[in-house]
């Protein structure tokens, strides 16, 4: 089973998978050649392969379907008690026994015969795998989620959503055809875009794309973010970006924290950062400031689908979040470590190749075997040993009693070099 879901009522539905019992070995839980249904519930990030689950959780419209699991609740976005007492009676009224529901947030309001209908839908669908289970054998793919538009349709086109764009005509129609099944009421606000100008740079996702891949993010006020990422954390620090004066020192690095803090929480969600995140604030003196900045911090990452801890702001300026890995970032979906730098973020300095070169030139003179030292070098070293360090290599040339001739070669890496003794 193949499923990508990752809202809020999957979360709920998470946590009513039975917790681990004990530390027992896997060979004592399972036998060579025994058959398990499984269900991924975390796909691979980085190094780490993929997250598999026994206890099945199916995403309708409405409802998360739990075969496994006898249990019906209410998502947790519903905050109304009247509204949550409503749906459970109705999901008493439909459900069908032995199995379980989660409420999604879109189905506040909705009528009985519509979560029914879902119901029907789920079922049918569980029956299906059930049956593909019986014809195919060990290892097979019995069931996989919806195609990425009709994804975006059953999990983020809700009553908040204004309009949805959709460029090709083909998807466009698919997509009305697949809401006018199952929520008609909504095929009103689907658009289809024919204009010549892309519908990415007519919205300014384009922009939105680079800005969520640079490592410096520019705030209206001024200051910028600069978001660097290691093996163990994701760093965030706030700068002003500009000189600030000392009369209203104190409010201005206020605003600029405030407008971070807000910032901090759209680059996290927007780039799907995860794990730990440290973020460095403009130190500010009073701490009724560092508290404001902390709220805001948090109000900003109340709509956070994924699972988020917030430490308070220290003396320092620092805060620690914790944020639950739902899939791979997007730098790395979007982007692979330079093949130039080795991903490390930069390179040695022409300066400090030269010198390397220079030590690799001793040790051949100190064998007294060569006339000629021939060393191939990137243009911008070799030109640094021609010009400036050209006394160095004059002073290595009388010392090893042999000729050097430096060669510029475009092709090498700048830190690379060829030493040839004739």
């Amino acid at each position: 089973l193949v499923d990508a879901t990752d809202d809020d009522d999957d979360k709920d539905a998470d946590m009513l998978r039975p917790k681990r019992q004990s530390a027992k070995p896997i060979e004592q839980l399972l036998t060579e050649g025994q058959e398990l249904m499984v269900q991924i519930s975390k796909g691979p990030i980085g190094t780490k392969g993929p997250r598999v689950t026994t206890y099945v959780s199916l995403p309708g419209r409405y409802l998360v379907f739990m075969p496994n699991v006898e249990h019906i609740g209410v998502s947790r976005r519903i905050a109304k008690d009247e509204e949550r007492a409503r749906l459970k009676d109705i999901m008493r009224r439909v459900r069908r026994q032995g199995c379980g529901y989660i409420v999604r947030t879109v189905s506040e309001g909705v009528k009985e015969d519509e979560l029914k209908s879902d119901v029907d839908f789920l079922h049918v669908l569980w029956q299906d795998i059930l049956t593909n289970r019986e014809k195919l054998g060990a290892p097979a793919l019995l069931h996989t989620d919806l195609s990425l538009s009709f994804r975006v349709v059953r999990d983020l086109f809700g009553r908040k959503v204004d309009r949805l764009w959709i460029d090709s005509r083909q998807e466009y129609d698919a997509v009305r055809d697949f809401v006018q099944r199952f929520s008609p009421e909504q095929t009103s606000r689907i658009h289809f875009y024919d204009k010549d100008e892309s519908l990415f740079d007519h919205l300014g996702i384009e922009q939105e794309i680079t800005r969520a891949t640079s490592r410096r993010v520019w705030l209206k006020s001024g200051g910028h973010l600069v978001i660097d990422h290691t093996e163990a954390m994701t760093v965030i620090d706030v700068n002003t970006g500009r000189f600030v004066g000392k009369r209203d020192q104190e409010e201005t690095i206020l605003r600029n924290n405030l407008e971070a803090a807000k910032e901090v929480a759209y680059q996290m969600k927007l780039r799907g950062i995860g794990g730990i995140i440290i973020v460095d604030f403009i130190d500010m003196e009073r701490e009724k400031n560092r508290d404001k900045v902390y709220h805001a911090l948090v109000d900003a990452m109340a709509s956070d689908k994924a699972r988020t801890r917030i430490s308070r702001i220290s003396d320092l300026g620092l805060i620690e979040i914790s944020r639950e890995r739902v899939r791979e970032d997007l730098l790395r979906s979007l982007s692979e470590p330079c093949h130039y730098c080795e991903g490390r973020g930069y390179t040695k300095s022409p300066t400090t190749v030269a010198y390397e070169i220079f030590r690799e030139i001793r040790k051949i003179g100190e064998s007294g075997e060569s006339q000629r030292i021939v060393i191939g070098a990137h243009p911008s070293v070799a030109g640094l040993l021609q010009d400036e360090e050209r006394q160095g290599l004059e002073m290595l040339e009388r010392e090893c009693s042999a000729k050097i001739i430096i060669t510029p070669d475009s092709q090498l890496h700048l830190e690379q070099y060829d030493l040839v003794t004739l």
